[in-house]
């Protein structure tokens, strides 16, 4: 009896195995939200992450409103903080982390940050430069992995999401959100930085950008990928996300700085909430709607 017993525990364990084996060949070999052509071009520029006035000037100076962007936005949601390290306790995913310019400035407010990225010579220059820093070479994690590679073990374990010029590049957009709320926690929050499908931004995020003054690299981004906030809104509602905040940002390339903006006809950030357990509201639903628009504002305008 006793090793008819242990005969169905082993085959249980077995078929599990089996199962999750099953599942990773599944998603790796049918769907996938990353684009082997983009892969390609990152591949390219994989050792000039950290060249503040290279190919990624742009994304350095992003830091300057979308780190405090990100910030503000969570400190407004929670009273408790701690001064010098105000996202303590706060555990980020840093999903297409490339170098890590976006994990670092994270991991310095205190925050437990895992940065992944399908190109391993991304994880390799980002490794390299955080393990400078003491701090961050134990608050920084990387992983070279796609976003669904990871669902399987991640379920619910993130407080925060940050997809920063992540979306225009991906292969199944809904595939991606759907992946972003399985790993992320109820009430917890997705932060999207893109770029809006429109004339103009294929005028200046195309053909001046690239084409004339070289700011970014000439075939980054291809317009057909753009994302109009309006599509991502009603992808994001409809895999549980609340939308609380849209705010346009406008690149200046003779200063090399980024500003908030009103309208999100060229870049945008987004920021969303996913749904908590049924009959409890978020954070910020339990906000008066006078106090959201202000708290909204605050971590829109912060420098």
């Amino acid at each position: 009896c006793f090793s008819h017993h242990i005969s169905g525990i082993n085959f249980m364990i077995l078929s599990f195995l089996l199962f999750r084996l099953t599942m990773k060949r599944l998603l790796s070999t049918s769907r996938s939200s990353v684009d082997s052509k983009e892969m390609k071009k990152f591949q390219l520029l994989a050792q000039k992450w950290w060249d503040e006035q290279g190919e990624y000037s742009a994304l350095h100076s992003m830091n300057d409103i979308r780190v405090p962007f990100i910030r503000d936005t969570l400190l407004n949601m929670s009273s408790n903080y701690h001064l010098g390290s105000p996202l303590s306790g706060i555990k980020i995913l840093d999903v297409g982390c490339g170098g890590g310019l976006l994990s670092e400035p994270l991991g310095r407010l205190g925050a437990s940050v895992t940065g992944i990225d399908p190109l391993e010579d991304n994880i390799r220059t980002a490794d390299q430069h955080k393990s400078f820093d003491p701090v961050l070479a134990k608050r920084i994690q990387y992983k070279s992995s796609s976003l669904e590679e990871i669902v399987g073990e991640s379920m619910e374990m993130f407080d925060v999401i940050v997809a920063s010029e992540v979306v225009e590049h991906v292969a199944d957009l809904e595939m991606f959100i759907k992946c972003c709320s399985q790993v992320l926690k109820p009430e917890g929050s997705l932060f999207i930085t893109t770029i809006n499908k429109t004339q103009l931004s294929y005028i200046l995020g195309i053909v001046v950008a690239e084409k004339i003054v070289g700011i970014v690299p000439e075939g980054t981004h291809e317009w057909e990928k753009f994302v109009p906030p309006e599509e991502l809104e009603h992808l994001l509602e409809s895999n549980g996300f609340s939308v609380k905040t849209v705010n346009g940002m406008l690149y200046n390339p003779l200063t090399g700085s980024w500003s908030w903006m009103e309208s999100t006809s060229i870049n945008y950030a987004m920021h969303a909430v996913k749904s908590g357990v049924q009959g409890q509201s978020s954070p910020t639903e339990s906000l008066s709607e006078t106090e959201s628009e202000q708290r909204s504002a605050t971590a829109g305008t912060s420098m």
